[in-house]
């Protein structure tokens, strides 16, 4: 029995001391996040960097709904690109099925633990909300759609896809057997229950895409709807949160699909027409978020309304600029790197060599900016009063950013050679680049953007803030981790 235990797929039961080392430093860092909220709900929203718009010069929503809208981003990829493999055949993609079905699960949940502490008293918010509802808002349809349907519909298609894996390894003595027959279900993988699995999958697919570009629209009306508000009033809106959710989870996906490729060497079934497809179609996303920015930008400063013109400038030279130039960046280096493996076959180009050195030099010194940066922020001395607005150090953020681009530029000659490094990097950059534009959506029309006589504000997340978010980033990684060990992140081999 002890044999055929070891011979679980894709390291499921089996427990390395690298993979305890894993888990335990996450769980430190999940420990850290409910400290600081522990403190934010002892002491209040006072704790945080977030102030009323106007009055107190602050913003509302900050880091937590910025979080918020990047995680239901992530998650729109996952079962999307799940169900577009199911619909189209894309059998070439079926490797990483599972692991974009389980992203958009983990994703969800995220999403839903960022809200509550928006909330400042959650119970109260979530009462209110049942009691107080309007259906015709799309604060409501982001509730129901988002977290209730789509995340149902999600955890349906995903018991439904690993049904037959269940089965399979449901014949293989192990500790974990009886959970697999209880996912199992009595299924057998009879070519009768084949056909009628695979049909009821199909329809339900079929029914999730719609549903969930509704979700996202919807998500964008939340924002997209509100006349008074400069920044936020577009009808760009709800077509680029969709696109934007396509591209951090795709990015997302690709990075997720070269760690399993080097941690459980199945280069062959995580083979590079994987990372050519993802690669291709997340280039083709970010050309296109990038024209929408274009245009929204070309819109705002040509005919915009006097506010909407001081907060576009706020954007492009302002105090948000620094954070627009990096995002900007990094949707353009992300598509050099994810274009660059093509270019040595399409031009005669002399790529130099890789300087391993050199790039470390770049990215210690990227690192120790950035270090500075959150120093000078949240140094006493240096901002008096945290979140009520203190000298801005935007020269560290643009020293920061530069050295962040020499430290990518170092990188090119590798992703020309491996279209898995420029996958990666491109995921990696994406979802740099989507956290940026999500912050620059949320907080400068609360600060720049308000039609009363109010001066200019602005917003500093605090440390409970930044440990909170870091800690649901440890909690989505424990949770995808944990997985891992009791099924099998991909569809189990016909000869099982």
């Amino acid at each position: 029995m002890a044999t055929r235990t070891e011979t679980l797929p894709y390291g499921v039961g089996r427990f390395t001391a690298g993979w305890w080392l894993l888990l335990a430093v996450l769980a430190v860092l999940v420990g850290w996040g409910l400290y600081a909220y522990s403190r934010q709900l002892a002491e209040g929203l006072v704790v945080t960097g977030l102030r009323d718009i106007g009055s107190m010069a602050g913003a509302a929503w900050g880091l937590y709904i910025a979080f918020d809208i990047y995680f239901v981003g992530v998650s729109f990829a996952g079962i999307t690109m799940a169900a577009l493999i199911r619909l189209l055949r894309l059998e070439e993609l079926r490797p990483v099925s599972r692991m974009a079905e389980l992203l958009t699960i983990v994703a969800l949940i995220l999403a839903a633990f960022s809200v509550l502490p928006d909330l400042g008293q959650p119970v109260r918010g979530i009462v209110n909300l049942l009691r107080y509802a309007r259906p015709q808002s799309p604060f409501f349809g982001t509730f129901t759609l988002v977290i209730s349907g789509y995340l149902f519909a999600s955890l349906v298609y995903f018991y439904l896809d690993g049904r037959r894996d269940a089965a399979l390894l449901a014949r293989i003595p192990s500790p974990l057997q009886g959970f697999y027959r209880l996912w199992a279900a009595g299924y057998r993988d009879t070519p009768a229950e084949r056909e009628r699995h695979h049909r009821t999958a199909f329809w339900l697919a079929i029914a999730i895409v719609p549903l969930l570009v509704t979700a996202h629209s919807t998500l964008g009306f939340v924002f997209g709807i509100q006349s008074g508000r400069p920044g936020w009033f577009s009808t760009l809106q709800a077509p680029a949160f969709v696109v934007m959710a396509g591209v951090s989870g795709i990015g997302l996906l690709l990075v997720i699909a070269a760690v399993f490729r080097h941690v459980l060497g199945e280069r062959e079934r995580l083979h590079e027409g994987i990372f050519r497809w993802l690669g291709g179609l997340l280039a083709l996303l970010v050309l296109v978020y990038l024209y929408f920015t274009v245009a929204e930008l070309l819109t705002t400063t040509y005919t915009g309304h006097e506010v909407e013109v001081r907060l576009t400038l706020a954007l492009l030279n302002g105090p948000y600029a620094w954070l627009f130039w990096v995002s900007m960046g990094a949707l353009v280096l992300a598509l050099a790197s994810l274009v660059l493996p093509y270019v040595p076959s399409l031009v005669p180009v002399r790529v130099p060599s890789f300087q391993p050195a050199f790039a470390r030099a770049a990215g210690l010194a990227a690192a120790g900016a950035g270090l500075v940066l959150m120093i000078y922020r949240h140094s006493p001395r240096l901002v008096p009063v945290a979140g009520a607005g203190g000298p801005e150090p935007e020269w560290v953020g643009w020293v920061l950013a530069g050295l962040a681009v020499v430290f990518v530029l170092s990188w090119f000659p590798l992703f020309a050679r491996s279209v898995v490094a420029a996958g990666v990097a491109g995921g990696l950059l994406v979802n740099v680049a989507a956290v940026g534009k999500r912050l620059l959506i949320v907080v400068p029309s609360q600060t720049h953007g308000t039609l009363l006589p109010y001066g200019p504000g602005s917003y500093t997340p605090t440390w409970v803030e930044y440990s909170v978010v870091a800690g649901l980033f440890a909690l989505g990684t424990l949770l995808y981790t944990l997985f891992v060990k009791v099924f099998p992140i991909m569809e189990v081999a016909e000869e099982r």
